[in-house]
């Protein structure tokens, strides 16, 4: 049974990464939709603003109680997500509350041994809420892969991309239903699971970078093309581990060099776009969530690196 210490820190910690990332899939679903189907522009409009209400409810929570490796690790926000919010709010007019980055920056990790009852319930109720948010926004999502599927509607999303952020939504919903179960999580079998997630996942991200890159950034996509042929091979490695049919400590460990190769690419791509030294169609707000999600991927491995150490 998790420990009620454990429970908080561990839903805090995975709200603050995950609530962030389900904003943004929001926001950019909503600016994708063509004029004719502006009800779904709305209903994309509502998750983004639900999951604000859920992350500030996360940050207030978080201060002096997460852990500090969560804040420390770029996860929770680069130095680069202020102004690639800011940017992109000047691009489409869309409000993003720029104050829940501010205050995450002012966010302090903590070593809280036991916590009140109060902070408790509320992080209950803040998992709850998530889920059924989470839940609703899965359905949302897949609603609009089918509709695209079958040729009822246009976004500005790939179809793979929408079948990406549904995963992600899947593995943020499975984590907090966990957490409400009071289930322990066994690291080290969710390592060979989580590398073979991962790896897809930063593979779907070089994949999208060349995709978006104007035409004639020659150089940018050749080395993005090889950033997706690179972690196709780390997944199957991956899955090769959760097979044991290669040593999981070596996948892990190219998996780590890798990332951080990738993180390094995207950390540059998000500052040649905020720059507008790189041309695309990538908006900032994109390159900085990618490089957010790098960052994540990197503090897992490290956990993994030291568990099978």
């Amino acid at each position: 049974m998790l420990l009620n210490i454990e429970f908080v820190k561990q839903s805090l910690g995975v709200h603050l990464f995950f609530a962030r990332i389900m904003k943004e899939h929001s926001f950019f679903l909503q600016t994708s939709f063509t004029p004719r189907d502006d009800s779904y522009t709305r209903k994309a409009d509502a998750f983004r603003m639900e999951f604000d209400r859920l992350l500030g409810e996360a940050i207030t929570l978080s201060n002096g109680v997460v852990n500090p490796e969560v804040l420390q690790s770029g996860e929770v926000i680069t130095p680069y997500t202020l102004n690639a919010e800011m940017v992109t709010v000047y691009y489409t007019g869309v409000q993003i509350p720029t104050q829940l980055t501010q205050a995450e920056a002012g966010l302090t990790g903590g070593d809280m041994i036991t916590p009140s009852p109060m902070l408790e319930r509320r992080v209950y109720t803040l998992n709850q809420r998530a889920i059924n948010a989470t839940a609703s926004l899965i359905q949302f999502k897949t609603n609009i892969l089918s509709n695209v599927s079958n040729c009822k509607m246009f976004t500005f999303n790939y179809p793979l991309l929408i079948i990406h952020i549904i995963r992600e939504a899947e593995l943020y919903l499975m984590q907090l239903r966990r957490l409400q179960n009071g289930e322990e999580v066994n690291l080290e079998r969710e390592a060979h699971d989580l590398e073979f997630f991962w790896n897809r996942q930063m593979a779907e991200h070089a994949k999208f970078i060349r995709g978006l890159l104007d035409p004639t950034e020659d150089n940018l996509i050749t080395l993005a093309n090889n950033f997706g042929n690179e972690f196709d091979l780390l997944t199957a490695e991956a899955q090769a581990a959760m097979d044991e049919t290669v040593p999981s400590a070596s996948v892990t460990d190219e998996s780590l060099r890798a990332t951080e190769d990738l993180r390094n690419f995207k950390e540059q791509g998000t500052k040649g776009i905020l720059a507008c030294e790189i041309k695309s169609i990538i908006i900032p707000l994109l390159g900085d969530h990618v490089l957010r999600e790098a960052n994540h991927y990197i503090r897992l491995l490290k956990m993994f690196e030291r568990i099978g150490s």
